[in-house]
């Protein structure tokens, strides 16, 4: 890594990322979590109302889901929902990725002395994949992260001014975390404040008594005025009864009940036990699973040679893992914070990590790419559509190709392994966006008469997750929206019974099967969500098209009787 050729293709790594990152921004497809589409509506209902607070939805036990900042946000990049789109939404969470990489590259390239190491860090973390999922959406993990991470940053960059200030640091870090807990809960100040007091006990050498007498009142302070930034919101808005009801106890409290049989059964058993917590930490890595694995045994080996700055951010993965193992509901998306320290850690152990995680990571990454490529060359040269429907561009070939033989060159070349390894993380993703770029197109939209004919109009969608009726309202501007299960999509006889307006599916070569009297207005194609184990089966053997999508219809039903059907999005 000391070279120039290595620190000049480090660089291209670099802005491979950033093209990674911006890329595809406004995709539907775009590797996401669901909630976007809950903050999506309740941002949308709110900005309507021409109010900040308080928080509007029409699904009353998803109103006040999160603090108000990641809406207001959404309200602001949207001038108020005038400019609504997945872009205007998600350009902020890039924005606030990127500012993370920025000052993890500053804090690591500060104390190490080496600018191409915190460099190194900064590209490192955005290759994880739980980054690239959770750092480009409409969601409040890239806030989060970013202000939770800041005052670590600060006392890893200046080091001993920072631990020493008695009054600047300790307010500078109260409003960062305070900011970090109005995006996402006031619970994040328990793992942050402890983590702040294992890195002044481990800055004191352990000397109990000297972080008694020149840091405790420091971590009161940092605390006491990150939760009154975090009670604005009570006393901002008109009706706190409801956030203590709505938010404190049933977003947080409820998380600590027993969510099978006992607390202490679930602590060490089932889908919320402390070892999924740690797998799906682990996890978080992505592509860089097996390195990680590979760096936690060697900063066990060296752990009595480790500089402080090391032994700092341990102690904070340390402390968000303690803490968050706490609740009987365990994620490791919880854990999102911790995960700049461990790309700087990545960073740091570079040179010393063996090759076999690298080795590991080629391997998934070559996996990754085959798999694409087979999935691409079968539908487009499959018979599953009429000539013409599905076709890539040429720069979908060409990552593909690329990122197969930067995997084949890490394995001949043992002195670039693990920058191949990296760079073709971006690769991956990148080509996981090309390979579905088709329905971003025509095929995958409706045209603009089909949209003019339902302005105004009630349309029935499918449902299959809280306000997916969100990602409709891009597909069909202008109309009003309800949701049916989604169970029922194929179904288009008796859809047209109840929905004058209705979008309804056919699998593709397949004559979709209407009332008499229906119209259809406009037709595209969708992804299916759900698979039985033969369509499985059947996709494995090249029969893609048949059964990984469905063409999806916008019907106008004359004959239909309108009734006042629950809304399956809500």
């Amino acid at each position: 890594m000391r070279s120039q050729t290595h620190f000049r293709f480090l660089l291209l790594t670099l802005a491979l990322a950033i093209l990674t990152y911006c890329f595809a921004l406004d995709s539907r497809f775009a590797p996401k979590n669901g909630d976007e589409y809950v903050y999506m509506h309740i941002a949308r209902i709110t900005a309507d109302l021409g109010q900040w607070l308080p928080l509007q939805s029409e699904m009353e036990v998803m109103r006040n889901t999160k603090p108000p900042l990641v809406f207001w946000q959404g309200i602001a990049s949207t001038d108020w929902a005038t400019n609504w789109g997945l872009l205007e939404l998600r350009w902020p969470s890039v924005l606030y990725t990127g500012l993370t990489a920025l000052f993890l590259f500053l804090a690591v390239g500060r104390f190490s002395g080496n600018a191409q190491t915190g460099l190194l860090a900064a590209v490192v973390w955005l290759s994880f994949f739980a980054t690239y999922r959770y750092g480009r959406p409409y969601l409040t993990d890239p806030p989060e992260v970013f202000f939770l991470s800041l005052p670590f940053f600060a006392l890893l960059y200046w080091g001993r001014a920072a631990f020493d200030s008695r009054i600047l640091f300790p307010l500078l870090a109260a409003i960062s975390i305070g900011l970090g807990l109005l995006y996402k809960s006031f619970a994040y100040v328990l793992p942050a404040c402890f983590a702040m007091l294992l890195w002044y006990g481990c800055w004191r050498e352990w000397r109990l008594i000297d972080v008694l007498k020149r840091d405790l009142y420091k971590l009161i302070v940092i605390g006491l005025l990150s939760l009154g930034i975090f009670g604005l919101w009570f006393a901002l808005d008109p009706n706190p009864e409801a956030i203590w009801r709505e938010f404190v106890l049933g977003e947080n409290a409820g998380k600590f009940g027993a969510r099978t049989s006992n607390y202490f059964l679930d602590f060490i058993r089932g889908g919320d036990s402390i070892w999924l917590l740690l797998l799906t930490t682990i996890a978080n890595a992505g592509l860089f699973t097996f390195v990680l694995l590979s760096l936690g045994w060697q900063s066990w080996r060296e752990r009595t040679v480790t500089d402080i700055e090391e032994r700092l951010l341990w102690l904070l993965v340390l402390a968000f893992v303690i803490v968050f193992s706490l609740p009987s509901q365990r994620s490791g998306r919880y854990l999102l914070p911790i995960m700049p320290a461990l790309a700087a850690l990545f960073a740091l152990h570079w040179q010393r990590l063996p090759l076999w995680g690298f080795r590991f990571a080629l391997v998934l990454e070559l996996i990754v790419l085959l798999a694409l490529a087979w999935v691409s060359i079968h539908l487009e040269g499959g018979d599953w559509a009429s000539p013409m429907l599905w076709q890539y561009s040429v720069w979908h070939w060409l990552l593909l190709g690329s990122g197969i033989a930067l995997v084949v060159w890490g394995f001949v070349q043992i002195n670039t392994t693990k920058l191949m390894a990296l760079t073709t993380c971006f690769i991956c993703y990148l080509a996981l966006n090309t390979g579905l770029a088709p329905l971003e197109g025509k095929i995958g939209r409706y045209d603009a008469e089909a949209i003019a004919r339902v302005q105004d109009k009630l349309v029935a969608v499918p449902c299959d997750f809280r306000a997916k009726d969100e990602e409709y309202r891009l597909l069909l501007p202008g109309a009003r929206l309800q949701g049916y299960p989604a169970s029922e999509a194929a179904n288009g006889i008796e859809l047209a019974k109840r929905y004058p307006y209705f979008t309804a599916y056919a699998a593709p070569g397949v004559a979709p099967v209407f009332c008499d009297d229906c119209q259809v207005l406009g037709k595209r194609m969708e992804m299916r969500a759900r698979h039985s184990q033969e369509e499985i089966l059947a996709i494995i053997r090249g029969e893609m098209g048949q059964y990984l999508f469905v063409n999806e219809y916008l019907i106008y039903s004359p004959s239909a009787v309108a009734s006042a059907s629950p809304d399956a999005c809500r």
